[in-house]
């Protein structure tokens, strides 16, 4: 008995790709709408790992490791370390605030002052404090310091007339006394009553005479004792007034050299700022610098894996983060022979590296923040050699 072909017929309400069977149920029915979810979040999780995996990738590429491989592979003219540092000038003065002599002043008051950005030669004027306290005591110690000469000439006047006077005694003294003794020698032929007379003139003559040389001697050591406390006096006041004039021309700062005003950011009056016209500033603080802007550095703080791959002499590109359009070309000049501490850590150590600047621009002031590409010229083996390494060990 044969049995008929069963019959395919779409179903009406089938989806898409779905066949039933006629007079029979369908072989393969619809998966359930948990299963097509599932599907979808394990193609969505696959993704992830994906993304994830890439991203690895880029920073174990980004590794030390990894990097020197790349640098290896690179050619030298390619190979570029880049360093942050900070402008500044090769040849500069710092400007103090002045510290008196013999004076103890909390603060000073600024009473005019160059603007910042001032272009100045050497012996300008830069800045000059209140000095109206140190004029009047010049003035007064110098009246005090000519009175005082005055009295010296005079006393010198007065000793030089007294000693006259005494001289002149003393010389009417000894006359007498040898008058006298001419007399005594008469006492042979005179009369007992004159030998007598002469003896007692004669002592008389000799006693004031002794009186006056010994008075004479006092008086001279008298005298010059009153003119030398007159000199003390006069010296020390001509010194105090001495000291008032040197104060008063120490509030007058002039340029040390040639080359433009910058002022300092110093805490005053309970803030931080740039002192200005009428601001009080204590003695012995730096409050402004003269620069010369013709030759210019960039100070580097290497970190201690990168300082054994740089050498003297070794070219660079040093671009301004103010003006990132500017490019300068440098060269490597000096290299700190000694670490220093690390902002973070103890255990991490800086070195101090010092790039010139070839060339100058009114824009390239000190104190600007500066990357610096040092273009690498020496080879992995001698950058890891030992004598670097040890080097870049030093204070660690």
């Amino acid at each position: 008995m044969s049995t008929a072909p069963a019959e395919v017929t779409p179903a009406s309400d089938a989806s898409p790709g779905q066949v039933l069977l006629s007079g029979e149920s369908s072989l393969a029915s619809p998966p359930p709408p948990s299963s097509r979810k599932l599907f979808v979040l394990l193609i969505l999780l696959v993704g992830v790992l994906v993304i994830a995996g890439v991203v690895a990738a880029v920073f174990r590429s980004r590794s030390p490791r990894a990097a020197d491989g790349l640098h290896s592979l690179l050619p030298e003219s390619a190979r570029i370390l880049r360093l942050k540092g900070t402008t500044e000038a090769v040849q500069s003065r710092a400007i103090l605030a002045p510290m008196l002599q013999g004076q103890q002043i909390p603060t000073l008051t600024i009473v005019h002052m160059l603007p910042a950005g001032s272009w100045v030669k050497r012996g300008d004027l830069l800045v000059e404090f209140d000095r109206q306290a140190q004029m009047r005591d010049y003035v007064d110690k110098k009246a005090d310091y000519e009175k005082l000469v005055d009295q010296v000439s005079e006393e010198q006047a007065k000793e030089v007339a007294a000693r006259a006077k005494d001289e002149t005694e003393l010389k009417q003294a000894e006359d007498s006394l040898r008058k006298a003794e001419l007399e005594g020698q008469k006492d042979e032929i005179v009369s007992r009553i004159d030998a007598e007379k002469n003896q007692e003139t004669l002592e008389e003559a000799k006693a004031t005479y002794d009186q006056l040389q010994e008075t004479f001697d006092l008086k001279r050591k008298a005298a010059q004792a009153a003119i030398l406390i007159l000199e003390i006096q006069r010296d020390r006041t001509q010194q105090t007034m001495m000291h008032a004039q040197a104060n008063s021309d120490l509030m007058q700062i002039h340029s040390p050299l040639d080359g433009v005003v910058v002022l300092n950011t110093i805490w005053k009056q309970g803030t931080m700022g740039e002192v200005q016209e009428g601001d009080q500033v204590r003695p012995g603080v730096p409050f402004m610098q003269v620069v010369d802007p013709s030759s210019m550095q960039v100070r580097v703080l290497a970190n201690q894996e990168d300082f054994p791959s740089l050498r003297v002499g070794e070219t660079a590109t040093v671009r301004l983060d103010a003006y990132p359009d500017m490019a300068f070309h440098g060269k490597l000049d000096q290299l700190a022979p000694i670490a220093e501490t690390g902002d973070f850590s103890n255990r991490l150590r800086v070195f101090v590296v010092i790039f010139s600047i070839q060339g100058h621009d009114p824009k390239l002031m000190p104190d600007l923040s500066a990357a610096v590409d040092v273009n690498l010229t020496t080879s992995t083996a001698d950058t890891n050699s030992p004598g670097r390494a040890s080097a870049a060990r030093t204070g660690s």
